[in-house]
């Protein structure tokens, strides 16, 4: 789905363990590390897309997580110019996302990069809350600040367990 403004509407996944670690991905043949995202598509809810996104891009169940928090707002991006295509109508200059702050909570579950045909990611880590900020591509990089601050609170709440 792309809005009049000419952005996807998508969600994105902070997942973090017990530890206060976030998980973190790299893309398939490239040396660019992400959360898990994707769009939503036309009969989803930003819920629906983000267990869906979760299963296909980290091979985890909606058992294997709960559901901390989701951004106040969406959240958006524009793409840089090179990426823009600008031949595809209607045309999408960025993304608009809801992201979902997500704890494991089934220490057995097992990440299973290949859970499609096309995966998204060919490596993984836990990274330390913040670490995220550092690597991520320059043009997400205010989304990613922004939804990190928003969960802070919860994650990094001294004396609570998120």
């Amino acid at each position: 789905m792309i809005d009049k403004d000419g952005y996807r509407h998508g969600v994105g996944i902070i997942l973090v363990n017990n530890k206060r670690q976030v998980f973190f991905a790299k893309r398939v043949g490239k040396i660019a590390w992400q959360f898990p995202q994707g769009g939503i598509q036309e009969s989803e809810t930003p819920e629906v897309a983000m267990f869906r996104e979760l299963k296909e891009e980290v091979g985890l169940q909606a058992d294997d997580v709960k559901v901390l928090a989701c951004t106040r707002r969406w959240l958006r991006y524009r793409l840089p110019q090179r990426l823009v295509r600008h031949y595809s109508h209607p045309l999408c200059i960025g993304q608009k996302q809801k992201w979902f702050l997500l704890k494991l909570i089934n220490q057995e579950a097992v990440f299973d990069l290949t859970a499609t045909d096309s995966p998204e990611f060919d490596a993984w880590e836990w990274v330390s809350y913040w670490h995220p900020l550092n690597e991520v591509v320059a043009f997400k990089r205010r989304v990613y600040t922004m939804a990190l601050k928003e969960f802070a609170r919860i994650v990094l709440a001294k004396g609570k367990k998120c």
